[in-house]
């Protein structure tokens, strides 16, 4: 297991970290919009129910690998760098299908998928790439 002690990587892992909090706090507001919107008898189809559900998730599941990543395992930053590439082409693709979601929801999702996008910025910069060389 790599040993990470440059401060430029602790200080990379921290900064991830804190664009993932965002992401969380986010996709917490979006799940409450949901909640609001039920609470007053609009329609909110399961689809919304789950997708802000798993935007929540994601960023619990982000934070918990970039936590063991920092920490030097190597398989956990393997897969934060996947996930912070992934998540927010997927979030923006399925907004995109139209008729899929109502636009306020598509809107708040793109918000959520522009705040982990400095994750992969990050996570895949020279600084963190080079404490996990094989």
């Amino acid at each position: 297991m790599p040993t990470l002690t440059s401060q430029k990587q602790v200080e990379a892992f921290n900064r991830a970290k804190r664009f993932v909090i965002v992401y969380g706090l986010l996709g917490a507001v979006v799940v409450a919009t949901v909640v609001v919107r039920a609470a007053r008898h609009q329609a909110v189809p399961g689809f919304l129910w789950g997708r802000s559900c798993a935007v929540l998730v994601t960023s619990v599941v982000a934070y918990w690998l970039l936590t063991r990543a920092a920490r030097g395992a190597r398989w956990a930053y393997i897969r934060v760098r996947i996930i912070s590439i992934v998540m927010p082409i997927a979030i923006v693709g399925v907004d995109l299908i139209p008729g899929l979601c109502p636009g306020w929801f598509a809107a708040m999702q793109a918000v959520c998928a522009l705040a982990i996008v400095p994750v992969a910025f990050v996570v895949n910069g020279r600084d963190l790439r080079a404490g996990f060389a094989r």
